[in-house]
């Protein structure tokens, strides 16, 4: 087994930072909370969990791209991305400790803070932050649900033009990052549709102008 690597004191700033949108911590719960926080580096190929084996681990991106896929018939649908700044994890897998039926997949070289079950479960048995981190678990869970929610309401009611062009508003860099081919396997389409859509997109039809006699 790896010894434990943890993050620097300026990548514990910015997940922080990020977790005062759900929950803010005082100086001393976060001391506390932070001695359960390492840093995950994956290089790119590697997997955060591959299916049926059990997620131990919530991960906060701090550089790099994830994908989440399932295979079906030897096929790999993706689900969706997720870049920097964000919350990775198979969230019912960590809950149940039941085999992930997801893989979860490093695009790039990725680094990551994360804390596992074991850890999460001592830290909600201690008395001085036990009901910041009951809380701090049920925010993590719906950030992960809502965010499962908004890819299945998209797949229901949007097609592969609208779904991209909420990838293009997003303001992500998933169109630049991302190889064309995992996007246009994540819209359900083929990358040759992909590149249709993308022309017309970019080349908007031509107006004819009314020839006045």
């Amino acid at each position: 087994m790896k010894p434990a690597t943890y993050p620097t004191e300026l990548q514990l700033l910015v997940y922080r930072k990020f977790l005062e949108q759900f929950i803010v911590f005082t100086e001393e719960e976060w001391s506390i909370f932070k001695t359960y926080l390492h840093l995950r580096k994956l290089r790119k190929k590697d997997f955060f969990v591959e299916a049926g084996n059990v997620c131990a681990e919530v991960g906060f991106i701090l550089r790099g791209s994830i994908r989440y896929y399932h295979v079906k018939d030897g096929t790999e649908i993706t689900g969706y991305f997720t870049l920097e700044n964000d919350f990775v994890s198979a969230y019912k897998s960590f809950l149940t400790e039941i085999p992930s039926t997801a893989y979860i997949e490093a695009l790039e070289n990725t680094q990551l803070i994360v804390f596992n079950k074991r850890d999460l479960l001592s830290l909600e048995q201690d008395p001085r932050i036990n009901l910041k981190m009951e809380r701090f678990g049920r925010l993590v869970a719906e950030a992960l649900i809502c965010c499962y929610e908004d890819r299945v309401h998209s797949f229901v009611t949007q097609s592969p033009e609208e779904r991209y062009l909420d990838l293009l508003k997003s303001g992500q860099d998933i169109l630049k990052r991302i190889p064309q081919h995992y996007v246009a396997n994540y819209l359900g389409i083929t990358p040759v549709s992909l590149s249709r859509i993308r022309k017309r997109i970019i080349q908007p039809p031509i107006q004819l102008k009314t020839v006045q006699g």
